[in-house]
């Protein structure tokens, strides 16, 4: 079975670190691109990073650059999102996806490009 679930979130005050495992189950993670999304409630998914297949390149949008950090562990078939001083505007749903393609070079930002999602993991930031 093809599956993807995200671990690691939980609450935290402005200021501190988290992070974040996507673990794969039934292929293997590295073949595909991976993007971070999050979602509040009312407000549409929004991309986050993405890292592309066998870890050429990765992209964060500009209100995590130099905060957040994507790495994979091939040996677990995971990747993770580091957040690091994290603030009340990251508080969401953090979701993983897959790449809709195989071997993908370039890292995609919209999720049309990604098929197979987890079931997302709560990360609260507040005083």
């Amino acid at each position: 079975q093809v599956q993807l679930v995200e671990s690691g979130g939980g609450s935290v005050q402005p200021g501190g670190s988290l992070r974040l495992s996507c673990t794969a189950s039934g292929f293997i993670l590295d073949h595909f691109g991976i993007g971070w999304f999050r979602q509040v409630p009312g407000k549409e998914r929004e991309w986050v990073s993405c890292l592309s297949s066998q870890g050429g390149h990765t992209t964060y949008a500009d209100f995590v650059k130099g905060r957040f950090t994507m790495s994979r562990d091939i040996a677990k078939n995971t990747v993770d999102l580091q957040m690091n001083n994290l603030n009340t505007g990251d508080t969401g749903a953090y979701y993983c996806a897959t790449d809709v393609e195989m071997f993908s070079r370039t890292c995609k930002t919209t999720a049309e490009h990604y098929d197979v999602w987890g079931q997302g993991t709560q990360v609260t930031v507040s005083s």
